[in-house]
This record gives structure tokens, sequence and C-alpha cells, in this order.
């Protein structure tokens, strides 16, 4: 009996990791057991820090710490391909962009680089450097503090150098999205930034991998109902979903790999 509740327990936390949360009910028909033992398994996982209870279910623990920049960089990269290629595609040639700090906005960057005629302002060193690379795009970047950890540039200029702009769309990446959807961050002057860019742009997409909800950081940046479109891998948790329809916040959820073979 002890070796099969940790055999499930185990599964469960890995089925919270590879989704960012996981209802009662489906963990119960998943192990063909009562909600009551699931309940009783996630309150052990919680009492050992490893999940975080949501009502109905189980995401991803709080933190307070982010992760290093490289490995963020290639943490979850074929999904953030993926977001890349979609948000690609709902962007015309000859718009003008305003990109920020992000491992995942770098990779819309790169799923740019076949437009025509694009104008990006940035305060992300990365992505000017890519898309400066292009000969028909122009690039301008913001002035302020680079951030040797990431290449990004914050501080007050940087806000001041947004506010000069209104651009078409905005692409923005974030730490966290907690499941009433406010979204999150670990840098306070990094959410400043990100605040001035989606005031100042007409459409703004939210690009974030599905790691990203129900994770916790200490900034708060504002709100789904700030932003027009979330774009991700994996449908997000039933309580998220809720709060995109009250918000009228698109969702697009980018296919898998071999979906897009066979379409």
């Amino acid at each position: 009996m002890g070796m099969a509740a940790d055999l499930r327990r185990a599964r469960i936390l890995d089925i919270v990791r590879r989704q960012g949360f996981a209802a009662i009910e489906a963990l119960a028909r998943e192990f063909a057991v009562t909600p009551q033992t699931v309940r009783r398994d996630l309150a052990r996982l919680v009492e050992e820090g490893k999940i975080r209870r949501f009502h109905g279910g189980a995401g991803l623990p709080s933190s307070v710490e982010n992760i290093d920049y490289g490995a963020r960089r290639v943490l979850n990269l074929e999904a953030k391909r993926r977001i890349a290629r979609l948000v690609a595609e709902h962007i015309p040639d000859h718009s003008s962009l305003l990109i920020n700090i992000g491992t995942t906005t770098e990779e819309v960057a790169r799923a740019l680089m076949g437009h025509k005629g694009l104008a990006v302002i940035t305060n992300n060193l990365n992505v000017a450097a890519l898309m400066a690379s292009k000969e028909d795009f122009q690039v301008i970047v913001a002035g302020g503090v680079v951030r040797s950890r990431d290449r990004g540039i914050v501080g007050e200029a940087t806000i001041d150098f947004v506010r000069q702009f209104k651009a078409d769309f905005a692409v923005i990446g974030i730490s966290g999205i907690d499941l009433d959807g406010t979204l999150l961050d670990f840098d306070y002057r990094e959410v400043r930034v990100a605040q001035a860019i989606i005031q100042n742009a007409r459409v703004v997409f939210l690009v974030a991998d599905h790691s990203k909800f129900g994770r916790s950081a200490l900034a708060r940046m504002g709100h789904v109902r700030d932003v027009d479109a979330l774009f991700t891998d994996a449908p997000p948790p039933p309580p998220l979903i809720a709060v995109l329809r009250e918000s009228e916040t698109d969702l697009h959820v980018a296919p898998a790999a071999a979906a897009r073979k066979r379409a």
C-alpha cells in the first residue's frame, strides 16, 4: 500500500510538472482512486514543498528566485519555438513592434526573420543584434542600464524611451501567471518597462510556455485583461482558462510538432 502510494505521488508530481496544473477529478480517473485519496496525495506533496494547492487541483510551487538566463534559454526550447512560429503567423509584414526581455520573445524574434519591412523597438540587446542583421528591418534600441546576465535594458531612461512610440504590436514575456490571471515577474525594473510597452502598443501579445502557469514571482506586472492574446504551448489550467474568457483575452495554443507535420 505504501509503495503504491509513493509511486502514485511520484506520477502525480510528474503530471503537474509537465502540465503546470492537474485537476483532482482527472487525477482520480487517471489512477482509478477516489478524489479523497488524491487529496491526501496532494497534501503530502504540499508538505514536501513539491507542489502548490489550488482550488480543484494542484500546480507548480511558488518560487521567489528566477532561473539563470542561460538555463532558461534551453528550458522548454522546442515549446518556445512552437509558440514563436504561431505568434509570427499573426504579425503581418511592415508592422511595428515593441519586444521586451525574455527567452521566448527572443524565439519570436527569430521566427520573424522571414518577414519583410518590420520596425522593431526593443530593450533586449539579443533581439536587437539578431534583427539588425536584416537589411529591410529598422531596429531601434532603448537607452538605459544593461543587465549583464541577459543583456536586457532597464531603468527610468528605458521607460521614457518606450513612451515615445505607439507600435502596432507588443510581444512580451513573463516569469509567471497566477491562476487568477495576475502577471508576475522577478525584477521590479523590468516590470515597469513591460508596463510601458503594454501601454504603448495597439495590440499586445503575451508569450508564455506552460511552465509559467501557477508560477509565482515577487512583482505584479498586471493582469491578463491587459493583453489581447496569450500564446502558449499547452492548454492552461481550467481556472486560468475561465479568467481568460472573462477577460476576453484570446488564447492561442501552438500545435505539437507531430500535429504540425501531419498538417
